[in-house]
């Protein structure tokens, strides 16, 4: 099953369990939006930092239920068949690329949902990401790359 469908099942779970909307994000929410094929490794998904503070243990118990494994603790990474889920908090994305949450999209596909980051919050996200040491070592070009898809887009935008 593609990382997306994995997502929105997923999604799915955290809407009904916990009522939680995440948000889409990194490689898979780009690919989500531009259907661009840009192999996403893991599935990112931003949610309220309560959940991954005061609602920890809740949180873990409930994946682990569902047949998650917590591989990484720090970075709130659980495996499931194979692939990594990476949890973060989204109020985490004011500070970091000045996106506010009241100014993301909610949407709803079937049942399911959830946020996605347009354009120009992604082109935001991955500018303020190049000031991270180690998003320039490791990930610098992937990084580039998206970036300029990104700006290819708004321009195709701009234009209509």
């Amino acid at each position: 099953m593609n990382k997306i469908c994995l997502f929105f099942n997923h999604t799915a779970f955290l809407n009904r369990q916990f009522g939680i909307v995440p948000l889409m994000y990194g490689s898979l929410g780009l690919e989500y939006l531009t259907t661009v094929d840009l192999n996403a490794d893991d599935i990112d998904i931003l949610i309220p930092e309560t959940f991954l503070n005061e609602r920890w243990n809740e949180f873990q118990m409930a994946l682990e239920t569902e047949g998650y494994v917590l591989t990484d603790v720090r970075e709130h990474t659980f495996e499931k068949d194979g692939v990594s889920y990476s949890f973060a908090g989204i109020e985490n994305l004011t500070p970091f690329a000045g996106i506010a949450m009241d100014e993301i999209e909610v949407r709803k596909m079937g049942d399911v949902t959830f946020r996605l980051l347009n354009l120009t919050q992604y082109l935001k996200v991955y500018l303020a990401s190049e000031k991270d040491g180690y998003r320039v070592h490791e990930r610098g070009k992937k990084d580039w790359e998206k970036i300029e898809l990104i700006r290819k887009r708004i321009a195709l935008h701009e234009q209509k």
